[in-house]
């Protein structure tokens, strides 16, 4: 808790209230009254922190309820539903900062004899990354909401400003799973990104325990060499695999008699491959790091040939950097849109071909609803990837961190 009346007065509620001050500010501007939000909100912030230094000392729950609470009765007779969602969000932050001042968190993670500049910069620093933080993720939080647009439009109309249940609707998204050539998009996607996952996976884990060996001459040539992908330009790569590709295209059908569609997703399918491999590479070097050399031994000596000894003994334990390495050359070939449009043709347009085609030709809202599931598709991708990560520095005998 506070030392005593001093810091209450010259510190909580001077930074609480301010905080008020700029919440209520851009609160009143959008009821119409931005100075009179800026009074109200200093007022309402300095308010919090002497209850939470004073009423509700010890009693943190309480204290952010009713915090919460009022603030959101306010809001609700101010703005109706939009005020009192507003209102709730406002009076979490104020009441949260308030607890987090009165109470002294703000020097959790500095040792006692930390001077105030230290603790002010490491407070500083975690606010700007938090700030950054939302610098990156605020187009996607803009993109969800929109993708529930009732109107053809990619602006937040009134009545999803005021939370009118009529101004959100799921039409974009039954579009998406009604159109055609929506539909003829994924399935593209769903073949490529699979079929190109399988040779990334393949070739990078050879390449990564090949290159492991100590033995190997001009290791950091190829492994350069290997990764170039992820390093140069996009577009360079993409116009010398245009070149490539498409004489290797003209050979298959000309000597092999494969239809044009078919030869189509052979070089899609072995373009991504190669944007692919060198994550592949990377995640499975890197399990690789802690792995004990001596059980490879040890199996040769019990007379394990090295196909048994690879799929019996590494197999298993760098099995989760494989599949992390896996999930990022999926991403990658699903998410992909310039070398497909320079390598494939038509019959091979993907889903995010389809978006660039709903951006340039027609600005179809359809895209956010498939924005917002390819978000949520890649979260849940990423997600399996950490908790790979932390299974595999388990089986390393690591802390995951």
């Amino acid at each position: 808790m506070v030392k005593d009346d001093r810091s209450l007065y010259s510190f909580a509620m001077p930074i609480t209230g301010a905080l008020g001050a700029i919440l209520g500010y851009v609160a009143g501007n959008a009821a119409g009254s931005g100075l009179l939000g800026l009074i109200l909100g200093a007022i309402v912030g300095a308010g919090f922190a002497y209850a939470a230094g004073t009423f509700f000392e010890g009693k943190r729950t309480q204290g952010r309820l009713a915090g919460i609470a009022f603030c959101g009765v306010a809001g609700l007779i101010v703005g109706m539903f939009a005020g009192l969602v507003s209102g709730l969000l406002i009076g979490a932050v104020l009441t949260w900062v308030a607890f987090w001042l009165t109470t002294g968190e703000y020097r959790a993670g500095v040792p006692p004899y930390s001077t105030s500049g230290q603790v002010l910069w490491h407070n500083a620093f975690r606010f700007i990354c938090g700030l950054i933080f939302f610098f990156l993720i605020a187009p996607i939080l803009v993109v969800i909401p929109l993708s529930f647009n009732a109107e053809n439009f990619f602006t937040f109309t009134p009545e999803m400003l005021n939370f009118d249940p009529e101004g959100y609707s799921l039409r974009h998204y039954r579009d998406f799973f009604n159109n055609s050539d929506w539909q003829l998009a994924m399935r593209n996607s769903l073949i490529i990104a699979p079929f190109a996952t399988i040779i990334a996976v393949s070739l990078g884990t050879l390449a990564a325990i090949g290159l492991s060996q100590s033995h190997v001459p001009g290791r950091q040539a190829i492994m350069a060499i290997l990764i170039s992908p992820m390093i140069v330009p996009l577009i360079i790569s993409a116009t010398g695999m245009f070149f490539f590709y498409s004489a290797m295209g003209n050979w298959l059908e000309e000597n092999l008699g494969f239809s044009q569609t078919l030869s189509g997703y052979i070089k899609v399918i072995l373009a991504h491959a190669a944007l692919g491999i060198p994550f592949v590479i990377i995640t499975v070097t890197a399990t690789l790091v802690g792995f004990d050399r001596s059980l490879t031994r040890a199996s040769a000596n019990l007379g394990a040939g090295p196909v048994k000894t690879f799929f019996s003994v590494q197999m298993p334990l760098i099995l989760p950097g494989v599949i992390s390495g896996g999930l990022f050359a999926f991403i990658t070939s699903f998410d992909e849109v310039v070398v497909v449009l320079f390598v494939g043709a038509a019959a091979q347009k993907t889903l995010p071909w389809q978006m660039f085609i709903g951006l340039r030709e027609q600005i179809s809202p359809t895209i956010l609803a498939v924005a917002t599931i390819l978000v949520t598709f890649s979260i849940i991708l990423l997600t399996t990837v950490e908790l790979l990560r932390r299974r595999s520095e388990r089986l390393r005998g690591l802390s995951p961190g």
